[in-house]
């Protein structure tokens, strides 16, 4: 049982105001008509909140318990949506919001976890001081507070985990996740192909992608286990760079790839009326970008009947972009404490923003139907869990800059692989195979996803035709075919790109991340 328990009616840009403090009466605080269930069971609490004429915005849980700060004390935590290069165990940062879940170890063998299940109606985040444990569960609608009249919300389930003896701690943190499901984790099966984005930037046409789909195609191994090409961002369907989209799946079937193709789910077309939209004061960036509102029926209609048609095309993997972004505006790097900023709503004032996102996810799913495999990118794997078939680890990796790979592939790919196969298969991002890029560097990039076993996707750029290039491609790809080779990092809580990685068999490998023109200073700042 938490040891207090702490209401707020209002966001601001920085202190949340309306704190109310609520009493204690055995499983129930309560303030007023305010009431917040704490149901322990035996590995959490399961959280409810009944607030009917009240505006919230926030259920704040403490637990009072002494931390030692001194010693080998490490906590790990998550990241609200892709991780931007900035995972890693670290010492007790009292300031640090870990979304979701976070895991500690003093050095004596032992790895607990904690976290909340991943049917969450709230957007959650923990944090660890020398005075104990903070949970905050987000129950905004929008910016506003939401009202929730007469229902009583089930907020969140915690779960925590105690470590065993003999365990590794990377073991221990992959149970944890486990431990988090609250729904089927879908299993795709091995993925493995390409994707233009990191080598085309959107310049691709209809010709180029048949192209890269020959050449992937011919590179992957014989068998059931077909590769994807995926069409990113960039095509217009009926132009003369794109006559028929539904004619390219099938052009991509026929060379012996399953087509898939990039879709930014809320995103409408010009004049679209205002009715339908998300209000333009969500961003904190001062952009305006016009989107959807999920929560409106017709925005509901026009999504699913977008996705429908990439369907009809005869798409067989949607990689689904810039739904959080749109949403909620703000990228994931940038929220903090604070997922959304004050000041707007939701057209339907009932439900909260993690309400809005499972929901969306869910119409998504059921617009595609279950054999269409959905990658989801920018999207926040717990409330996708057991929906979408894989999510992106990280920001996106380069075609342009080594560092960057190294940043947003290596560190999201080491930190997040306990996800891989628990919450979704993991999609570390696109292997951008260039000039630009050192091909030593990539090539050990293509192996370590390949051998971890999550998607493996390349962006086959003109280099990528090399004989070299090619023979690791087809060694590569085979693995990827396979399964992988379970293959997890071993100096996860000494390095930020860890370098030492071990398989199944015990077989270690050591990757060399830092390239001869070390940038990352300029491109982390």
């Amino acid at each position: 049982m938490p040891d207090a328990v702490v209401v707020y009616q209002q966001l601001t840009r920085t202190i949340p105001q309306g704190r109310l403090a609520l009493s204690r009466q055995g499983e129930a605080w309560t303030c007023g008509q305010i009431r917040v269930s704490s149901v322990p069971s035996e590995h959490g609490v399961r959280f409810t909140v009944h607030a009917p004429g009240t505006p919230l915005v926030l259920v704040h849980a403490r637990w009072q318990q002494a931390v030692s700060s001194t010693g080998s004390l490490r906590i790990l935590g998550d990241a609200w949506e892709r991780s931007y290069g900035d995972l890693g165990w670290r010492n007790l940062i009292p300031e640090r919001v870990m979304p979701w879940y976070f895991a500690t170890t003093d050095g004596n063998g032992l790895c607990h976890g904690y976290g909340v299940k991943t049917d969450t109606a709230a957007l959650c985040f923990w944090q660890v001081d020398t005075e104990g444990v903070s949970l905050w569960m987000n129950v905004a609608n929008g910016g506003e507070g939401v009202l929730l009249g007469d229902r009583e919300l089930a907020l969140a389930t915690t779960t925590s985990r105690r470590g065993v003896s003999g365990e590794s701690s990377f073991d221990a943190v992959k149970a944890l996740c486990r431990s988090l499901c609250a729904r089927p984790t879908r299993d795709p099966g091995p993925i493995y192909g390409a994707n233009d984005y990191c080598y085309s930037y959107q310049t691709s046409t209809a010709a180029s992608i048949l192209r890269d789909t020959e050449f992937i195609a011919g590179l992957s191994p014989t068998g059931s286990v077909r590769p994807f090409s995926v069409i990113d961002e960039g095509y217009f369907d009926g132009t003369a760079a794109w006559p028929s989209m539904a004619d390219l799946a099938k052009q991509m079937k026929q060379s012996g790839a399953r087509p898939g193709i990039w879709v930014r789910p809320l995103r409408v077309a010009k004049n679209t009326a205002a009715a339908l939209l998300l209000p333009a004061t969500r961003f904190a960036d001062g952009e305006s970008e016009p989107a959807y509102d999920p929560t409106v029926p017709e925005a509901q209609e026009a999504i699913r009947a977008k996705l429908r048609q990439l369907v009809e095309w005869g798409y067989e993997m949607l990689k689904h972009d810039f739904s959080t972004y749109d949403m909620l505006g703000q990228w994931g790097s940038a929220m903090g404490p604070h997922p959304t900023l004050p000041g707007w709503s939701l057209h339907d004032r009932s439900i909260t923003n993690a309400e809005m996102i499972t929901n969306l996810n869910q119409l998504i799913r059921a617009s595609v139907g279950e054999q269409v495999v959905i990658d989801g990118c920018n999207t926040m794997g717990p409330l996708g869990q057991g929906i979408f078939d894989m999510q992106r680890t990280g920001d996106d990796t380069s075609g342009r800059h080594w560092e960057r790979t190294r940043r947003m592939g290596v560190n999201t790919l080491a930190m997040r692989l306990p996800q891989h196969g628990t919450f979704h298969m993991l999609d570390a991002d696109l292997v951008g195979i260039t000039d630009a890029v050192p091909w030593e560097l990539n090539r050990q990039f293509l192996f370590a996803i390949a051998r971890s076993g999550t998607a493996t996707i390349v962006s086959p750029g003109l280099p990528a035709h090399g004989a070299e290039q090619q023979a690791a491609l087809r060694e590569a790809l085979a693995i990827a075919a396979a399964g992988g080779e379970g293959a997890r990092p071993t100096d996860w809580m000494e390095l930020s790109a860890p370098e030492h990685w071990q398989g199944r068999d015990g077989r270690e490998q050591r990757y060399r991340w830092s390239g001869p023109d070390e940038t990352s200073a300029f491109l982390a700042s």
